[in-house]
């Protein structure tokens, strides 16, 4: 029996993590990925506002030595789902069950003049260059803003805004800068109204404007200015933005997307082609695209896989919660824990923030590269 997953972020490392605890080297798990390394979502932020090293962030894939898993770094570059047939530039893999973890691909490029005028920072690469941008910028108006939704981690613009106001006053720049942050929503956190008013009295605090249910057209990088949908304009000396997403090429032309994401079975991830299963940011099951549902999907499909292989009945469904960490600069950590279920109301229940849930937080990244790498993250 041969799986495998394409994509090795916290669904497919979830994935084959549990493929192996349930199944050993009984079955031959293939996990590709086009990159070496693997870095939490949150990471990103502490490199940017100078908490970590990008090095020290960086979980090499070599490290993964697992029963029955064999990692494969390598592009992707056609997908049958029909035939669970995968081609790579490391030859072709058949599979019995394919599973696509391939994420989304951030388009910056889509907004007019972003490339030009600002800077993303949801990538990584994006993410580690802005720490230099923000070491030498001088003081200013810096706007932090979504181009599109869906986006992935809602909550991270609002926690960017935040932790990039408490730099610019450590830096004593306080005075001479101010923040606006752009969404195109209501709510910071629309799931949790406790979690959104949160937010909002921190913005308050701090001075931050607040543009809510506002779009981004473009950037004029000769005026510096931003372009909303409505057409209004506002000058910036830094422009901090959330590219497009989209679907991986290759996924897109595999055939599997409507509406440009892979629709699944909302209980089970599969998806129309029998033996086929998405999971993270690549579908359309209704959750947020964020590391905490992807990995609670990775856990479905293998307690999935394994009850098939066993002859058993299917032991669970998805249930659409993940816990999500909120960075609240220097007033803490807050906590919230969501729940999308199918056809019912999204709840998020926020706690904090509190320098307490700064712990718990390290304590949540640190268990998991133990438990996906084998080795400890100090």
């Amino acid at each position: 029996m041969r799986i495998v997953i394409l994509g090795a972020g916290f669904g497919g490392l979830e994935l084959a993590t549990r493929l192996s605890e349930d199944l050993g080297d009984t079955v031959d798990v293939v996990l590709i990925d086009k990159s070496d390394t693997f870095v939490m979502g949150f990471s990103k932020l502490d490199v940017m506002f100078g908490r970590a090293t990008a090095e020290s962030v960086r979980h090499p894939y070599a490290s993964i030595t697992k029963p029955g898993v064999q990692f494969v770094q390598t592009e992707v570059r056609s997908i049958d789902p029909l035939a669970r047939r995968v081609e790579t530039d490391a030859g072709s893999f058949d599979s019995d069950i394919l599973v696509v973890a391939l994420g989304a691909d951030l388009d910056a490029a889509a907004t007019p003049g972003l490339v030009e005028g600002g800077h993303e920072f949801y990538t990584n690469e994006g993410a580690f260059a802005v720490r230099e941008v923000l070491a030498n910028f001088a003081g200013g108006h810096v706007v932090v803003a979504v181009t599109s939704t869906p986006f992935k981690c809602p909550p991270a613009p609002s926690e960017t805004a935040l932790m990039l106001h408490d730099y610019l006053v450590e830096r004593g720049l306080g005075d001479s800068s101010k923040v606006s942050l752009v969404m195109p929503f209501g709510a910071p956190v629309p799931p949790s109204p406790e979690a959104s008013a949160a937010f909002l009295a921190a913005f308050e605090a701090r001075g931050i404007t607040w543009f809510p249910n506002r779009s981004v057209a473009s950037l004029d990088p000769a005026r510096n200015v931003m372009v909303m949908q409505d057409g209004e304009e506002i000058p910036y000396d830094l422009f901090l933005g959330v590219p497009v997403h989209r679907v991986p090429a290759v996924v897109a032309e595999s055939g599997m997307c409507k509406d440009g994401w892979i629709p699944v079975n909302s209980l089970t991830l599969e998806t129309e082609y029998p033996g086929v299963y998405a999971i993270g940011d690549v579908t359309s099951v209704g959750t947020p695209k964020a590391g905490g549902f992807s990995e609670g999907q990775g856990a479905i499909v293998a307690d999935e896989i394994s009850s098939q292989l066993r002859g058993e009945p299917e032991s669970g469904s998805y249930g659409g919660r993940a816990v999500c960490y909120a960075e609240f600069g220097t007033d803490g950590v807050g906590m919230v824990d969501v729940t999308f279920l199918s056809g019912e109301q999204p709840t998020g229940l926020f706690s904090g923030p509190s320098h307490d849930f700064e712990t718990t937080k390290k304590e949540f990244g640190v268990s998991r590269v133990k438990r996906w790498f084998g080795r400890d993250w100090s």
